[in-house]
């Protein structure tokens, strides 16, 4: 004979699953709010400056060397 389950009474598995599936929730919760926080756009800028002002210095330093 099968045993029916209802949502009031969960066995363990049933338990688990529900638990996991929560957690496995609030971890995507938290990891899309950890990258909403974080300004790509004007970090991406900032590094695209950066090098291109670091690629100036070195060619300015570079001009006048004999060849």
């Amino acid at each position: 004979m099968t045993q029916r389950f209802d949502d009031d009474a969960p066995n363990e598995i049933l338990a688990a699953v529900k638990e996991a599936k929560a957690h496995a929730a609030a971890a995507a919760h938290s990891a899309r709010d950890a990258t909403r926080s974080w300004p790509l756009a004007k970090i991406g800028l900032g590094v695209g400056i950066g090098s291109a002002a670091v690629a100036g210095a070195v060619l300015f330093a570079n001009r006048n060397k004999d060849k």
